[in-house]
C-alpha cells in the first residue's frame, strides 16, 4: 500500500469515527445538551476537514468547492472554545454576541473572492499547481495560527479560574471535570503542534517528509476520535458545571470588609463565626454529603454565602474543598483506630465518611498523614 492510499484510509475512518461520535454526543441522554452538541458539531466540522485527505477535485468548481471545505477548520477551535464554557459553567448560553466567532471563517473567505473564487479564467492543473503560493493562502496560514494561539491561552484561563471557583465553593472530592478538560487541551496542543510542523514542511524541500508527516496527523486524529468514544460511552455524564456567578474570595473579599468599620469588632466577629463554624461541622457532620457545596453549607448555618466563603478561604486560609475534607479524614482516622471496626474495609469507609473515589481518598489522606489509609491502619 503506498502512501497515498494509506492516507486516504486512515482519512475515510477518522471521517466515519468522527461522524459516529457525534451521532452519540447529539443522541445521548444529558442534562448538559448544549455541551454535548457544540462538541458534536466540533467533531462534525472536524470530520469536514479531515475529509480533505480522500477528496478526488475534478473540475474547477470543486476545486472552488473544496477550498471553501478548507476553511471550516476555523470554526474548530471557537467550538472547542464554547464548549468549554458550557461544561465549565452549568447556566452559560448561546447569545448573538457570540456571532463573532465567525468573523476569521467570513474574513477569509472575503479575502478568498476575487483571486480564488471567480479566477475562472485558469485550468484547474495550473491553479492547483500555483494555489500554495499565493498571498491568500499564507494568510489563512497566519490566521490559523494567530487563532488557535488565542483561544488555547483563553481555555486554558477559563480552567485555571475554573478549578479555583470549585475548589473554594464544592467539597465533591472528584475533579473529573477539570482533569478531563485539562487533558482534552494538552492533547490538543500536542496535535496541533504537528499539524503546525507539516504545515511548515509544505513550503520546505522535504517533500517526502511531508507526506509522511500527513500521515502521521490522520493517524493522530484518528487516534483522538476514538479515544474521545471510550470517555463518552463510559462517562456519558461526566461533567458538573459550577454557576458562572460564583467569584472568588480575593474579588469580593473588599466589599465584605467594607461592612465593618472597626478592626476589633471584626476579628471578634469572626473569630465567633470560626468557633460556630468548627462547631456546626463536629456536631451536624454536613460533611458526610459528598456533593455538599458552600451554598448549601451557608444555608445550613444560616449566614450570607459571600460571607462563608471568605471566612473559609480567606480568614482560615483554606478552600473550602480541603476545609471539608479535613473532617472527612479526621473521620476516617478515627474509623481505622475503632478495633471494633478492623474488618471495615477502605473502600466502605471512604464511602461512609463522604468521598465518592478511592484515588481522591488516598490523595487527600495522605496529604493529611504522610500514609496511606491502609499504611495508617497498620501502623496502629
Amino acid at each position: 500500500m503506498d502512501r497515498l492510499s494509506l492516507l486516504q484510509g486512515i482519512g475515510s475512518i477518522s471521517v466515519f469515527v468522527s461522524l459516529l461520535l457525534s451521532f452519540f454526543l447529539l443522541t445521548v441522554k444529558t442534562e448538559n445538551k448544549l455541551a454535548n452538541r457544540l462538541f458534536a458539531w466540533f467533531f462534525i466540522f472536524s470530520a469536514i476537514d479531515l475529509s480533505g485527505f480522500f477528496i478526488d477535485v475534478g473540475t474547477r468548481n470543486e476545486l472552488n468547492l473544496e477550498i471553501f471545505r478548507s476553511t471550516a477548520c476555523l470554526f474548530g477551535m471557537p467550538l472547542f472554545y464554547l464548549f468549554v464554557l458550557a461544561v465549565c459553567y452549568s447556566d452559560f448560553r448561546l447569545k448573538w454576541k457570540h456571532l463573532v466567532h465567525l468573523l476569521p471563517f467570513l474574513l477569509i473567505n472575503l479575502v478568498f473572492i476575487p483571486r480564488i473564487y471567480l479566477s475562472t479564467n485558469i485550468d484547474k492543473d495550473s491553479f492547483a499547481a500555483t494555489l500554495n503560493q499565493m498571498p491568500e493562502i499564507y494568510l489563512i496560514q497566519i490566521l490559523i495560527e494567530f487563532q488557535y494561539v488565542f483561544y488555547i491561552v483563553s481555555v486554558f484561563l477559563i480552567l485555571k479560574k475554573y478549578r479555583e471557583i470549585y475548589l473554594e465553593n464544592y467539597a465533591d472530592s472528584s475533579t473529573a471535570t477539570y482533569k478531563w478538560l485539562f487533558q482534552i487541551t494538552c492533547v490538543f496542543l500536542i496535535a496541533h503542534s504537528i499539524v503546525a510542523l507539516k504545515n511548515v514542511l509544505r513550503y520546505s524541500g522535504f517533500r517526502e517528509i511531508f507526506l509522511w508527516t500527513n500521515v502521521l496527523v490522520g493517524a493522530i486524529a484518528l487516534l483522538i476520535t476514538c479515544w474521545f468514544i471510550m470517555k463518552a460511552l463510559n462517562h456519558p455524564e461526566l461533567f458538573r458545571g459550577i454557576n458562572s456567578k460564583l467569584q472568588l474570595t480575593k474579588d469580593i473579599l473588599p466589599a465584605v470588609e467594607e461592612k465593618t468599620a472597626s478592626k476589633n469588632v471584626q476579628d471578634d466577629a469572626i473569630s465567633i463565626q470560626i468557633s460556630a463554624l468548627k462547631q456546626y461541622m463536629a456536631e451536624k457532620v454536613p460533611f458526610l454529603d459528598p456533593s455538599l457545596t458552600i451554598q448549601e453549607l451557608a444555608t445550613q448555618i444560616d449566614i450570607p454565602v459571600r460571607d462563608l466563603s471568605v471566612l473559609i478561604n480567606h480568614h482560615m486560609d483554606q478552600h473550602f474543598f480541603d476545609f471539608v475534607n479535613e473532617y472527612r479524614i479526621q473521620k476516617a482516622m478515627g474509623i481505622l483506630k475503632d478495633q471494633s471496626r478492623s474488618q471495615v474495609t477502605v473502600l466502605e469507609i471512604l464511602y461512609e465518611v463522604g468521598f465518592n473515589s478511592k484515588s481522591s481518598f488516598n490523595t487527600s489522606f495522605k496529604k493529611h498523614t504522610n500514609l496511606t489509609p491502609t499504611a495508617y491502619r497498620n501502623a496502629l
